[in-house]
């Protein structure tokens, strides 16, 4: 099958979305397909003999003058998309997601004339461009890790003042996408949790969203031999992300012990940001180590085995990588009974502990019971690696999606190709 994989941002390390693009363009090779990836930068880094087409953008988000201005060509500006990508952006817009469809858009013919596309997997970009894609005769499908109303709300439950609502309603293009949605051929997520959520938002029923799960590389994320323990737990993930509950964490840890301590991995954490404050608040500086550099992966791999446990105190996550992570290094986890977290963790109380959401002495109970019995801690980290090893693999997520492909290429009317 010949597959055209789009994603907006391609890092494999600057979110979940570019860890998605990287694994499954690695196995559709593997298993024999022609994947090419079409990826807005930061770009992914990709198997050896991957075919990876560059969508530039201007990356004027969030920059203020004179740092917009392109170092290569200040006149770049001036062709209309990067004029509207500025200007936007000056009132809070986030422009990558429009701007990435249109731009494949403008270079689609010819890249489908080279390449004839069977199909076209959008990682939950959901552009205006992918209407005009799917007008030239070839299916779209998009995954949809979740809806990112739920990120809007996480923000107005921190921040409720009007002005903040308004700034971080025009950031989200949630419009664009819930119009975009329902249009494509075939819309698919990562849990039974987004499924749900899917069909809230976006008024696509539950029976029409395929759900395949994400893998985990198990090969790369494992335990680490002879790393010492130089912290009780862990926690990985962007603190500035509302909806990661991080507050809740903290709170938790207030009410543990002086002797337990923490530490956060994030390599983006500002100084005048919810962690900073949320230390201040409950005056815990002194038990929580701050890891505030970009990790390389195998550094990230070592920082997993340096804890007796991970903490992900999310309110929702559509699937969960730092949980999945975490498992697969050996470690057990404590998490909300929340999104899909209690479909990767799992319900039994084999592999990690499930606790109420937002709240913070459930949570420090189960922390405390589990830290107190380390012969369960260990138990519960070997059937942890057990369960993401035999039910999360990027080869059978590939394969699903495989599947899905054929189904929707065997129901799409007969729209003619335009060359």
């Amino acid at each position: 099958m010949r597959i055209a994989l789009l994603t907006y941002r391609g890092n494999m390390y600057c979110g979940g979305q570019g860890i998605y693009a990287a694994y499954l363009a690695r196995e559709w090779k593997r298993a024999g397909h022609d994947v090419h990836v079409i990826a807005g930068p930061p770009l992914p880094e990709l198997e050896p003999g991957i075919p990876l087409h560059v969508i530039p953008n201007e990356n004027v988000f969030g920059q203020e003058h004179p740092d917009w201005l392109p170092k290569h060509d200040p006149f770049a500006l001036f062709k209309p998309l990067s004029l509207w990508e500025l200007g936007v952006s000056r009132f809070g817009v986030f422009p990558e997601m429009q701007t990435f469809g249109l731009r494949l858009l403008m270079r689609w013919r010819r890249l489908h004339r080279q390449h004839k596309f069977d199909v076209v997997f959008d990682n939950q970009c959901l552009s205006w461009g992918l209407l005009g894609i799917r007008a030239t005769g070839v299916p779209v499908v998009s995954v949809i890790h979740h809806p990112l109303h739920i990120d809007r709300e996480a923000d107005y439950a921190i921040d409720p003042k009007l002005v903040k609502k308004l700034k971080r309603t025009l950031y989200f293009p949630l419009l664009m996408q819930q119009l975009v949605a329902p249009r494509l051929d075939k819309i698919v997520t990562v849990s039974e949790a987004s499924r749900r959520e899917i069909e809230r938002y976006f008024g696509i029923r539950e029976k029409d969203v395929s759900v395949v799960y994400n893998g985990t590389d198990t090969e790369f994320f494992r335990p680490t031999p002879g790393v010492s323990k130089d912290a009780d737990l862990l926690f990985v993930g962007r603190t500035e992300d509302r909806k990661k509950g991080l507050g809740t964490l903290l709170e938790a840890l207030a009410l543990l012990p002086e002797s337990i301590t923490l530490k956060i991995v994030d390599g983006r954490i500002p100084d005048d940001g919810l962690v900073m404050r949320f230390l201040r608040r409950h005056r815990i500086e002194h038990r929580v180590k701050l890891v505030r550099r970009m990790l390389t992966p195998p550094e990230l791999v070592r920082e997993y085995s340096t804890a007796r446990a991970a903490v992900v105190p999310s309110f929702f996550e559509g699937f969960g990588f730092p949980a999945s992570e975490a498992m697969a290094c050996g470690l057990p986890v404590i998490a909300n009974a929340a999104g899909a977290l209690p479909e990767v963790v799992g319900t039994d109380g084999h592999a990690g502990i499930l606790v109420p959401p937002r709240d913070a002495r459930a949570m420090a109970a189960a922390i405390e019971r589990l830290l107190a019995d380390p012969e369960r801690t260990a138990q519960l980290g070997r059937t942890a690696r057990k369960r993401i090893q035999s039910v999360f693999q990027w080869r059978d997520t590939a394969q699903s999606l495989v599947g899905v492909f054929e189904e929707t290429l065997r129901a799409a009317p007969r729209r003619p190709r335009v060359a």
